[in-house]
């Protein structure tokens, strides 16, 4: 009965939401709340730490700038400990409780994936700065992402593996989770269309330790390359574990593996992987100054993915800024259509990540960058588009 009692209270919570009336005014005194949905604890914590970090500048930058009609926004933080369990009721309460605007995030697939059709139904922008399954802009006019999509991704490394490294055999390493498993199943599909050859495919659960039984069956098939589309807690206990196993295959990876904590986990054993991400855009000064600033105040390097988020609050915050009204009784008055209208409209923006262009249904317009770790630092290759079915490389 308890527990029916606290699913009845939260739908109420959303249907009201969604219904607008006063989650659609902020009062004289009160602050724009948004929100940020990530894993701030656990394996994955140094995910959300960073991008959280980067939300907050966001935040700080544009109340400095003068807010909405002299209101101030704050960001509310959930973590997720990139866990579905975790997520919903972290949105039930940025919906019915906080009542905010936008949400940066979630950060992982899976979890973007179950708490869409919520953001959706209280009418909340939802920009993900990092969740890249395909699936995920479909899930409502309300969601988007400024990352590039895991399909895009997977048919680039894939033709890239099989055309550009002449790589004729390939392994592969998935965890079971919506991006590993997704980014696995593409690319495996793009890799045999352009004739290469997976000699085997392994999975494993969200938070192992122990991949030597995979690995051991990899070693026997001998292939050229080992595919590892997972996040850095599982690739350096991989790497790790490889090694020990005397398995010489080249190691290759996805966006997830583009978090410097990688260096801290894997040491040296990072250097050589080459891995695909969203292709480095021309330098800006809006880069170098986030960058800074951000190293400033919290004595770290953002990540890529941070870069994301803090376009992606800002990016509401202007939306809000720009559709948003004062009443006389000095109310703030935001319409949630309005401001989904507006995010909608991106195109050119010119952030910390570079320019960013979303299309009809949310996602992102993007190149694809080739990268390596060398160093303790990330270092671009090349990069790459597809036009129709040729993979072009971008000088």
């Amino acid at each position: 009965m308890k527990k029916l009692l606290v699913v009845l209270f939260s739908f109420m919570l959303v249907f009201t939401f969604a219904c607008g009336k006063e989650s659609d005014v902020v009062k004289a005194g009160e602050t724009i709340k948004i929100g940020f949905l990530g894993p701030m604890t656990g394996d994955a914590g140094n995910y959300g730490k960073l991008m959280s970090q980067a939300v907050k500048i966001a935040v700080e930058e544009f109340n400095a700038a003068g807010g909405a009609e002299g209101f101030n926004a704050e960001v509310i933080v959930e973590d997720t400990e990139g866990k579905v369990e975790k997520a919903n009721p972290a949105i039930e309460k940025l919906a019915g409780v906080d009542k905010v605007f936008g949400i940066v995030g979630a950060v992982f697939s899976s979890v973007s994936l179950a708490v869409a059709p919520k953001a959706e139904a209280a009418k909340i922008v939802m920009i993900s700065p990092s969740s890249t399954h395909k699936d995920l802009p479909d899930k409502g006019k309300f969601i988007f992402r400024d990352v590039m999509s895991d399909a895009l991704q997977a048919v680039v490394f894939g033709k890239y593996l099989a055309k550009v490294e002449n790589v004729k055999t390939v392994a592969i390493l998935y965890i079971k989770n919506d991006y590993s498993q997704g980014l696995a199943m593409d690319f495996k599909d793009q890799y045999e269309k352009e004739g290469g050859k997976v000699v085997a495919i392994e999975t494993a659960l969200q938070g192992d330790k122990d991949f030597k039984t995979q690995l051991t069956k990899i070693k026997s098939a001998n292939p050229e390359a080992l595919y590892i589309p997972n996040y850095v807690a599982e690739i350096a206990q991989i790497l790790e574990q490889a090694k020990q196993l005397g398995i010489k295959a080249k190691m290759y990876s996805a966006d997830g593996f583009s978090n410097p904590q990688i260096f801290e986990l894997a040491g040296d054993l990072s250097n050589g992987v080459i891995f695909s991400q969203a292709a480095q855009q021309k330098a800006s000064s809006k880069r170098a100054e986030f960058e800074a600033k951000y190293q400033a105040k919290w004595g770290e390097k953002p990540d890529a993915f941070s870069l994301n988020a803090y376009d992606g609050a800002w990016i509401i915050l202007n939306a809000i800024k720009a559709t948003s009204s004062k009443a006389m009784n000095g109310n703030l008055k935001v319409d949630r259509d309005k401001v989904r209208d507006f995010v909608a409209k991106t195109k050119d923006y010119d952030g910390a990540s570079g320019k960013i262009t979303f299309t009809e249904n949310g996602d992102l317009v993007a190149n694809i960058g080739i990268y390596t770790a060398e160093n303790k630092q990330f270092k671009q290759l090349k990069m790459y588009k597809l036009e129709g079915n040729n993979l072009v490389e971008i000088k």
